[in-house]
């Protein structure tokens, strides 16, 4: 008995270390990025169950960097990402054309945070027709690749937008990739009718356009997630098991 209570102790100690390395892992300048007083209450209240610090820790984010926020959405980690790299660094924000023509909001998210930040500029071409800057150092991306399996677009704009994102990376450059997990066995269907996807899905798709496969976060998984729900579902939204994968461009 004494010997199993004392297993459990140390096993806390353990993780209560490994908690607290994660915290202190987070670089001063991310740190001071998340302290920027001009992003809105709104942004700052979500930090707890987004993790991003710990994220563009782990996405290797430095001053100075080039940097695209892809599918940038209402500009949550845009606005961080501007912060952090810098008045030497560059973001450049893209919401696809489709999206801005389906939903007006994305674009007016979009010009509203290139108002505010001088180091971010505007991308707004189609995903079938995305030409991304060259020379960037990363690339990140957070819960839309599943968009790429949309059934209006045709099937062939996920391959075209992972050779682009190629390109357009330096060598040793990193792609960076969260979504929502799918139920395994689900397929490419579950990216229109629960907008998820199957990580190993996406690790196929990005090796094939050239990336090597650098590591896995658990950061946002969660195990209450049954897989099955819509991400929208008010019963699982916010809560999602999502995973974060990581992609370099080989030197």
């Amino acid at each position: 008995m004494a010997r199993r209570v004392l297993i459990a102790a140390v096993s806390v100690l353990i993780a209560g270390a490994a908690g607290a390395a994660v915290a202190q892992a987070v670089p001063a300048h991310v740190s001071a990025a998340l302290g920027d007083k001009s992003r809105p209450t709104a942004d700052v209240s979500r930090d707890a169950v987004r993790k991003p610090g710990e994220l563009l820790a782990f996405a290797e984010v430095k001053p100075g960097q080039k940097v695209a926020d892809f599918i940038m959405g209402g500009g949550y980690f845009t606005r961080i990402l501007s912060a952090a790299v810098g008045p030497n660094g560059h973001v450049y924000a893209y919401q696809p054309d489709e999206f801005i023509k389906f939903q007006a909001s994305y674009g007016e998210n979009q010009k509203k945070v290139v108002a505010d930040y001088k180091n971010v500029t505007a991308l707004t071409q189609s995903l079938g027709a995305l030409d991304l800057p060259d020379g960037l150092d990363l690339v990140f991306t957070v819960q839309n690749y599943h968009d790429l399996h949309l059934t209006p677009f045709p099937k062939e704009w996920a391959g075209q937008v992972n050779a682009e994102i190629y390109k357009s990376l330096k060598p040793g450059g990193l792609y960076v990739i969260v979504d929502h997990v799918a139920a395994p066995g689900s397929g490419l269907d579950a990216a229109m009718k629960v907008h998820r996807i199957e990580p190993s899905i996406v690790r196929q798709e990005v090796e094939a356009a050239g990336f090597k496969f650098e590591g896995e976060s658990p950061l946002l998984r969660s195990s209450a997630d049954p897989h099955t729900a819509s991400v929208f579902d008010p019963s699982i939204r916010g809560k999602t098991d999502q995973f974060v994968l990581k992609f370099r461009k080989p030197k």
